[in-house]
């Protein structure tokens, strides 16, 4: 992707998109750095800044020392460079640099790249021709591993599993046969302990669900329902795997993924506009992962970019919410999945506006009908359009502007119960600051959201200014982050 000011032409001659402010803070790992590359944002502390057609800004930073710190963007393939000590990623200069690009273009004159930008710049894109090049030594070139070794270690490690699944099958029915109420008594040590038996049958997906149990024990009002559910798709995983020969490949791909088998993306790779709707990190134990959702404006896919970075580290693969990329992505196997691989990237980003949507009334067949592909899921990503926040008995919900049900909310008139017309947000969103600035876009009118539909409701991941049109063009900023 390429940085430009509003409406400025790129070397494809295409249009390209400004990033926000807002944007370019997404891509920073905490919200310390956040607060330290807003003070960097300026013109003062720098000196020697410039860009070149292929997307490249440079600078130099003036710090508590003698020497500026010499900071370098790749923008074509988001990667940052920076003689700082910081082990952020990416640290507050890039941020700053970014960010000073964004409220004053005017700064950054073309020309070539500075000595030490142009040495960083050249290794890298030598680097990416050689990874893509059979002949200079890529994977490729490297040849297959030995198939025999990966089939025995392949087989070795289904029987461990398999062994584990019909473990947890037995205390499964152990815990039914004593009865949900008395996990409340026994804490939560026994789930741990369950879990640390999945961890040794290499099966980490059936180790997580499992950690999950324990956390709905005593967790509220209706706890022994919500366990009774989540031990019936928990026994439901299991048996799949045991019985994974007998299922259609797709659904067998999805179990292995569920299980916590390492997959690998694979398939035709799929070239297309890819908008960038959402990018949020959650900690995942002592990791964090990073969720990167896209949506393909000539497929009409969406699909979900997954990072991972260790503890205090944030995930190295950003992308600026609302910017368009000119990439290839090659999708994971497995039956409703979404997940794809990030590959080669190319020209400059467009200037598009939100993606097409539907009406909240539809949002739940949608889920329903993913669940068919995978019954595991815990939510399905859906755009919807022409949603009101209103307020309802226990929280909030997105109503329909068009339904004739939602006339007097419109109005401003309260709505305390859901109808089919309207969706309840989830209680995860309820306490974000995101869903004031809903509430504050949409101002009483219709806005298109972004986000994931599940059985508690829908999480909101960003939405777009009420006058904007899909796949009309915009000078950007007029997509609102919600996570």
């Amino acid at each position: 992707m390429q940085l430009s000011h509003g409406g400025e032409s790129s070397p494809t001659g295409a249009p390209v998109a400004r990033w926000s402010v807002e944007q370019v803070l997404a891509l920073a790992p905490d919200a310390a750095s956040r607060k330290a590359g807003t003070r960097l944002g300026g013109a003062g502390p720098w000196s020697g800044t410039g860009s070149d057609a292929s997307g490249a800004v440079w600078g130099l930073c003036k710090g508590s020392g003698s020497t500026p710190y010499r900071t370098v963007v790749d923008t074509t393939g988001l990667a940052y460079a920076c003689s700082c000590p910081s082990r952020k990623f990416p640290c507050k200069h890039a941020l700053g640099l970014l960010l000073l690009r964004v409220s004053d273009d005017g700064a950054f004159r073309p020309a070539e790249p500075a000595d030490w930008a142009e040495e960083w710049l050249a290794g890298r894109r030598a680097r990416a021709a050689r990874e893509s090049s059979p002949a200079a030594g890529g994977d490729s070139a490297r040849g297959p591993a030995d198939p025999v070794a990966a089939r025995k270690r392949a087989e070795r490690r289904a029987e461990r599993v398999t062994s584990g699944a019909q473990e947890l099958e037995q205390r499964l029915g152990d815990l039914l046969r004593g009865g949900l109420a008395a996990t409340d008594r026994s804490g939560y040590g026994q789930w741990e302990e369950t879990a640390a038996r999945m961890v040794d049958a290499q099966a980490p997906g059936l180790a997580a669900r499992v950690r999950e149990l324990g956390a709905i024990t005593g967790s509220g009002s209706g706890w022994p329902v919500r366990l009774l559910e989540e031990c019936g798709l928990l026994h439901l995983l299991g048996t799949a795997w045991l019985g994974r020969d007998r299922l259609p490949d797709p659904l067998a791909a999805t179990v292995r993924t569920r299980v916590g088998l390492p997959m690998s993306a694979e398939g035709p790779p799929v070239r297309d506009q890819w908008l960038v709707l959402a990018q949020y990190d959650t900690p995942d134990g002592k990791i964090v992962a990073r969720r990167i959702w896209l949506y393909g404006r000539g497929s009409g896919r969406t699909a979900l970019l997954l990072s991972f970075g260790a503890a205090g580290r944030s995930p190295a693969q950003a992308l600026p919410v609302g910017a368009t990329i000119d990439a290839e992505l090659t999708p994971y196997p497995g039956g409703g999945q979404l997940r794809a691989e990030l590959g080669e990237q190319f020209g400059a980003t467009t200037a598009v506006g939100p993606p097409p949507g539907i009406a909240a009334a539809a949002a739940p067949a949608v889920y329903g009908n993913a669940l068919r592909d995978d019954p595991w899921l815990d939510a399905w990503p859906v755009t919807l359009r022409d949603v009101i926040p209103v307020p309802s008995k226990d929280g909030w919900q997105l109503a329909d502007a068009r339904a004739d049900a939602h006339a007097e909310a419109h109005a401003g008139t309260r709505t305390d119960a859901p109808t089919g017309s309207a969706l309840p947000i989830a209680p995860a969103a309820l306490s974000r600051p995101g869903l004031w600035k809903l509430v504050a876009l949409s101002g009483g009118g219709p806005v298109t959201v972004f986000g994931e539909i599940g059985h508690r409701g829908f999480d909101p991941f960003a939405a777009w200014d009420p006058g904007e049109e899909e796949g009309a063009g915009t000078t950007g900023g007029s997509v609102v982050q919600l996570v």
